[in-house]
């Protein structure tokens, strides 16, 4: 499948129904989305994914939302959003790029591993602390974000081995 990207435009009507994929709080997408950069992704002119990037510190942007159509994932639209995501935080000069999940969310942590993410940390009661709703996924509680993190010289190295 041969995806092309393009940046939202500020004035272009918003993909909620992919974005509340990744995140079901409005309020914090719009947040996220006044700060950052969506960047969207399409397949013969039908946009079939989206991801978010935020500037967090120098040199380090992180992917806070990241969604693919339902009825296309697991065919590799996801990967090759998330090398996207990455060359575009290289473009931004950025040396780090991250990543969070909830620990419920399986699919997405071998997902960002494949791609070259690392666990650095888990933020214990994330999501008990900052929604209203619970979450559950495949059965699971979700409460904890894990942090994963890429750092692209290491990513670089490894693919020219």
């Amino acid at each position: 499948m041969r995806l092309t990207f393009r940046i939202l435009d500020w004035e272009e009507e918003k993909p909620y129904e992919l974005l509340l994929m990744a995140d079901p709080s409005k309020a914090k997408v719009d947040e996220y989305l006044s700060r950052g950069v969506c960047f969207i992704a399409e397949y013969e002119g039908e946009m079939v994914g989206e991801f978010v990037l935020l500037k967090t510190r120098p040199e380090t942007v992180e992917i806070v939302n990241i969604a693919v159509q339902e009825e296309l994932q697991g065919q590799g639209v996801g990967k090759h959003m998330i090398k996207e995501a990455i060359e575009a935080a290289g473009r931004l000069g950025c040396r780090t790029v991250e990543i969070g999940t909830g620990n419920s969310s399986f699919h997405q942590l071998k997902l960002y591993q494949r791609c070259g993410f690392r666990i650095i940390g888990v933020d214990r009661d994330y999501f008990v602390r900052h929604y209203d709703e619970e979450i559950i996924e495949d059965g699971i509680h979700c409460v904890d974000m894990i942090r994963l993190a890429v750092d692209l010289d290491t990513l670089a190295e490894e693919n020219n081995k």
